[in-house]
């Protein structure tokens, strides 16, 4: 379904298919494996033959983007995750038996998932590909039927999107809707069963309240501030290669790219070297092909404020690559630039920056380091490199996020078995693997009562309660001689 037609009012237009969808929901549910795995396969075979297009549409939305980059951050991940879970699909389906409570022996009780009926998948324009597909796929691996809304931030590819998924899935099991940010809203107030977004707090906000209006439980992937944390024992080129390698790919319009670094004072001149030979390496200069633009001149500006604030109050800005060459905003290309002496009251330390500027903090002991992360919101992702296991655990423990990964950065994002998610305000729920099939599956608690323990029930736990009633209870109680009770108190991390 494109943007609707002039004469008729976008609320409307929406809500004919939602309805639609729920009719055929209700008429053809629950589907079975088989279809499952026939609609998984469909849109995997839709993928392969619409590659170059959408290899394409997203060099167009941006202004550039790397062919390989594209096939490599957005095409491969949902190509893998596809088959992932068609391997897997058959086990998560089963019903599950779970033990009773011994006082209801021998009766039996088991775990079902039942597909939830029409999904909402709202994606963003960062990564519209994989940020659409690999949810709508989640969504179709629990039997649902879906609705989905690109971003119109990158036109073109919901464009290809809209196309590949109408030449291949009816209106009535698979919609892409497209069209700008009142289409958004109205969208996002349509009563489904589940919806995910992906995309700012500032618009999750808007997302969660409208959904709130039809109790719809939602799935909201954000973003915030992720910290990578370098421990002085680390080897500063091999943390800089994977900081700046993840910072930098995409332009840093990736919502687990890392925000800023935290170095020990005594290394950060060595990381600040090698973070530059990297950069050089890789991403000069930034007007080659393998180097992504920003998606908009409000993008490329926003980054221009970001550092001429970060400057103003006294920080050092390091322009890495871009020596003989100017870059505009009608340019779109905004060079990789880093920040020294970043410090909380600048601008690139209190919002997200989602492009490729990465401030460089400084800390003196591990301690501090932990401190400074807690005392900021909850981040999406924290990347921690060191090798010892007893201070791995120590920052696990002592720290609170969506995901960790351990010496790299963005790689635990593609790992099927671990769930993907914020925490807070970087989101809330997750989805990939196991994790995409539960959140949109109802997961039913099924109990099978034994016909004598029911009739048990009935005779002693029902009223009118008789002596005999109370002398049960207070078997099942088992209460003990009461003891003197201590006070419970709190012990300060070591």
């Amino acid at each position: 379904m494109a943007n609707q037609e002039n004469t008729v009012p976008i609320h409307q237009a929406l809500r004919e298919v939602f309805d639609l969808q729920q009719r055929a929901f209700r008429q053809y549910a629950p589907l079975g494996h088989a279809k499952r795995i026939e609609a998984l396969d469909t849109l995997l075979q839709s993928v392969f033959k619409y590659e170059d297009m959408l290899i394409e549409a997203l060099n167009t939305d941006f202004g550039q983007r790397s062919a390989s980059e594209t096939r490599l951050l957005e095409i491969f991940p949902v190509v893998d995750e596809i088959r992932y879970v068609k391997r897997n699909l058959r086990r998560w389906m089963q019903t599950r038996p779970v033990l009773v409570n011994w006082q209801f022996l021998p009766s039996r009780a088991k775990i079902i998932y039942q597909p939830l009926g029409v999904v909402g998948v709202i994606g963003t324009w960062n990564y519209p590909v994989l940020l659409t597909l690999s949810p709508l796929l989640n969504a179709l691996s629990a039997g649902n039927h879906v609705l989905i809304k690109p971003s119109e931030l990158a036109a073109s590819t919901a464009d290809v999107i809209r196309q590949m998924v109408s030449e291949v899935f009816p209106e009535d099991y698979v919609t892409v809707i497209t069209g700008d940010k009142d289409v958004s809203q109205a969208f996002a107030a349509l009563p489904f069963d589940h919806l995910l977004y992906t995309g700012s707090d500032r618009v999750g906000r808007l997302v969660m309240k409208a959904a709130a209006e039809n109790l719809t439980p939602v799935t909201l992937e954000l973003g915030g501030k992720s910290p990578a944390l370098v421990h002085e024992s680390c080897s500063t080129a091999i943390a800089a290669d994977r900081i700046c390698s993840a910072k930098f790919w995409n332009a840093g319009q990736t919502c687990v790219a890392p925000d800023y670094a935290l170095v020990p004072s005594r290394n950060v001149d060595a990381f600040v070297r090698d973070s530059e030979r990297v950069i050089s390496r890789r991403f000069s200069p930034p007007s080659s092909g393998d180097y992504t633009h920003m998606i908009s001149v409000a993008a490329w500006r926003r980054m221009q404020e970001l550092v001429d604030d970060a400057r103003s109050k006294g920080a050092q800005i390091v322009p890495v690559g871009s020596t003989y060459e100017t870059f505009t905003a009608e340019s779109r290309v905004y060079p990789p630039t880093l920040v020294l002496g970043a410090e909380a009251l600048m601008r690139v330390m209190q919002e997200e920056i989602f492009g490729p500027i990465l401030p460089v903090v400084t800390y003196s002991s591990l301690d501090e380091a932990i401190a400074f992360i807690n005392a900021r919101p909850r981040p999406l992702a924290l990347y921690y490199f060191d090798q010892s296991s007893s201070r791995i655990k120590k920052v696990l423990e002592r720290t609170v996020s969506g995901g960790v990964p351990i010496n790299d950065c963005i790689f635990h994002l593609p790992q099927h078995g671990l769930p993907f998610g914020g925490v807070g305000p970087s989101g809330m729920g997750a989805y990939h693997g196991f994790d995409g099939f539960a959140t949109f599956s109802k997961k039913k608690g099924v109990l099978l009562q034994n016909s004598m323990v029911g009739s048990i029930l009935s005779r002693a736990f029902k009223p009118p309660y008789t002596a005999r009633s109370n002398r049960m209870i207070a078997f099942l109680l088992k209460r003990n001689e009461l003891r003197s009770i201590p006070r419970f108190t709190l012990v300060r991390n070591k």
